[in-house]
Parts: structure tokens; sequence; C-alpha cells
């Protein structure tokens, strides 16, 4: 009866998205590269390599370990997530889930797979270690945007009085303080960290503090017309999430696999009968893990220390360790 059970609730829940992407035997998939020079909208730095991470991980997960897919790139989100309605692209690697992108429009979000936030990138040489050292001096921001309103109301909150310097043009920005004509310069993380590359021999100076500003988290996009294919990039991130909670590794995948542990079992595919939930076979969990590593793994190589952007993990440490990362239980 559980057998017959499981089988009914994947058949009822198959989905247009998983057979039209079978068909094509390819996952389209866009990520929004997010230029400054087109849009002053989108506050995230270019986080290319995580979203094609992502997209690998959803193709293998729907289509197996030799899973194809194409990358679209996007100069903005909001024409990332109109070519995500029209069908163009079957899942946005990362978007903004909030109230703008979420309030009827048709369109969802899994978990947040990266907790970006809004932080001051400073000069140490000026004596900046906290916001609060940055009271009577110049701030560089953007002028006209979310940015310049969510820093004015953090610094109203604090109580910290400063000099506004708004600017229109990055470049022109990053040159006033590395020339020490602003104390610091604030944006989102994702950002700031492809900033401090261009200092060269001079980013030593300078520091991403780590007070969170504003909230500003990112997260693979889809449509809500089909249940099936939500579960499925629901699921992916949650796997990714749970492989790094479990100690599942690209490396020690094969020996993980004859693991007692139960959420592991369940994880790679030793107990039976999961895939069927999603729709996919027992081992799609596995094939992702083996194909890009588990969520830590990720993070690492992509934004963290094995990157050229050397973020801290912060907020995305596992629960664990102090961050915000919690895979659902896969029962």
């Amino acid at each position: 009866m559980a057998w017959l059970i499981i089988g009914t609730t994947a058949t009822a829940h198959a989905g247009a998205t998983l057979d039209r992407i079978k068909a094509a035997g390819l996952l389209p998939c866009g990520i929004n590269i997010e230029e400054p020079e087109y849009s002053t909208q989108d506050a995230h730095g270019n986080h290319m390599v995580l979203d094609v991470d992502i997209c690998k991980a959803v193709a293998v997960a729907v289509l197996g370990p030799n899973a194809k897919f194409t990358v679209k790139s996007f100069r903005d989100e909001q024409d990332a997530l109109k070519a995500l309605k029209s069908g163009e692209i079957a899942l946005l690697a990362t978007g903004s889930p909030d109230l703008l992108n979420t309030a009827n429009t048709g369109l969802g979000f899994a978990r947040p797979i990266f907790y970006d936030y809004q932080a001051f990138f400073v000069n140490k040489t000026m004596g900046i270690a906290s916001p609060k050292d940055l009271a009577g001096k110049k701030i560089c921001f953007l002028g006209g945007t979310e940015i310049e309103t969510q820093l004015t109301s953090y610094m109203q909150r604090e109580k910290i009085k400063w000099l506004p310097f708004p600017f229109q043009e990055e470049g022109e920005m990053e040159a006033a303080l590395v020339t020490r004509n602003c104390a610091a310069i604030t944006a989102d993380v994702s950002q700031l960290g492809y900033e401090r590359l261009g200092f060269k021999g001079v980013a030593g100076n300078f520091e991403i503090l780590p007070d969170v500003i504003a909230k500003d988290p990112l997260a693979p996009a889809y449509t809500l017309d089909d249940p099936q294919w939500a579960t499925i990039v629901n699921w992916t991130v949650e796997a990714l999430i749970q492989a790094e909670e479990s100690g599942v590794t690209q490396a020690n995948l094969a020996e993980m696999k004859k693991s007692d542990d139960e959420a592991i079992r369940r994880l790679v595919g030793v107990h039976r009968g999961y895939g069927q939930l999603v729709g996919l076979d027992d081992a799609w969990a596995a094939g992702v893990i083996e194909a890009v590593g588990n969520y830590g793994e990720m993070f690492e190589r992509d934004l963290g220390s094995g990157s050229v952007m050397k973020l801290a993990r912060g907020a995305n440490n596992l629960w664990t360790q102090g961050g915000l990362m919690y895979a659902l239980p896969m029962r």
C-alpha cells in the first residue's frame, strides 16, 4: 500500500516543465549579471559563478550525470524575471525574493541560497573598525537607489550623524574611497567583493565590515504554475544543504553510501522510494553532490576563501556554526 501511495503521488504531481526539459535534453537557465551601467535597480554584484553551479545542480537532478543546460545572461533582474514568466527560461538561478517580486507575480522562490546583505566597505587607514567610527565622515553610495534609502534608515536607527556623498558612477565612487575623499562605500557584499578586486596592491587597506545595514537574499526562482517543478528546485537546494550537514562531499560520496545514518541513506538514494516523491530517480541527489559538491563546497569555491571574492560565510554558514542554513528533513 505504501508503494502504491508513493507511485500515485508522483504521478499526480507530474508537470509539464519536467516533461519539456526531458524532451529537449537540456535545462534553459538564466543568470543575472547585473551590469551597474545598465541599471541601478539591483544592488548585488556579479555572482555568475554561483549561478552557473545552481543551474548545473538542477540540471543534473532532472537529467542525470551527463546533463546539459544552457545559460542565458540578463543585464538586470527585471529582464531575467520577464524571461522566466515568458517561458524563455525554466529557472532563474538567483533572484530577489522580496515583496515586489512575489506579490501576485506568479513567481515562486526556493529558500535563499545566498544571504547577501548591504554593508560598509571601509578604509582601515582612517581608523574605522565599526559603523560608529563613521560619525562625522563622508559615506559614498550610488544616489537615487534603494542602497541610499537603506543607508539613511540604518544611520537613523543607530543614531550616527554622517555626511552623504552620492555618486552616479561606480568608478568615481571607488576612486573617492581610495583617495580618502570618503571613509566608506556602502553596497551589497557581493558587489563590494568585486570592487575590492580592483584595488589590487592596496586592497589590504580596505575591509568589509560584518555589520548588516539591510538584508538582500538571493534564491532560485521559478513560475508557480507547475508544483512539481517548484518541488524539484526547492529540494535540490535542500539536498545541497543537507549534504553539508551530514558531511557528504564530492570526495566521500561513494563511502557515504555505506552509511547507517538514515538521513544520509535517504539523501544518497540507498533508501529507495524517496526520488519518486519528486518525480525523479532515487539517485538524483547523489548525482547533484557528485557534480557540484555540497553547499559548503559550492560557497567556498564560488564566493568564499577558494574564490576571487574571498567573502566570509557569515549568515551562509550552517545553523550549527551560527549561520542560517538549515536543511528541511527528508522524511
